[in-house]
């Protein structure tokens, strides 16, 4: 059975990091060091609020052609919403036999460490799901 734990973050694909990260710290967000995902070839910084409990992440373009494509179609704005999930494998298998279009079959390495897949848009209504499994008590999103 499918478990999804709670909205992980909401993640702003931009040309480059500084550029989303002014405005939202205006908001109050405060930013996480940059991190390079090699596996993704994309860059992103965490914007958390004061509680914790909302996070942003900004994810720009380091050598990945599809979110470079990504921006060139559509410029800055919405990329993802993440979920996180108990069991990212069998999350995966179980969605897999029911016939829900995947982009990743198999996890792989996120930001943070965390394994990630990604959902194709077709079998979510347009919108772009990354499902995520983090360590328990992992608050960094």
């Amino acid at each position: 059975m499918i478990k999804v734990k709670r909205i992980n973050h909401v993640s702003i694909a931009v040309p480059q990091l500084a550029e989303g990260r002014t405005a939202l710290a205006l908001l109050g967000l405060r930013a996480s060091s940059d991190e390079h995902v090699a596996e993704q070839e994309t860059d992103t910084c965490f914007l958390h609020s004061e509680e914790g409990e909302t996070a942003i992440e900004l994810i720009a373009p380091a050598g990945n052609a599809s979110l470079g494509r990504f921006l060139d179609r559509r410029g800055p704005g919405l990329h993802h919403v993440s979920l996180e999930v108990e069991n990212l494998a069998d999350t995966l298998v179980h969605l897999k036999a029911a016939g829900v279009a995947l982009i990743d079959e198999r996890p792989r390495v996120g930001a943070h460490g965390h394994l990630v897949a990604f959902l194709h848009p077709r079998a979510t209504g347009g919108v772009l799901f990354e499902l995520c499994q983090c360590d328990s008590g992992d608050t960094s999103s």
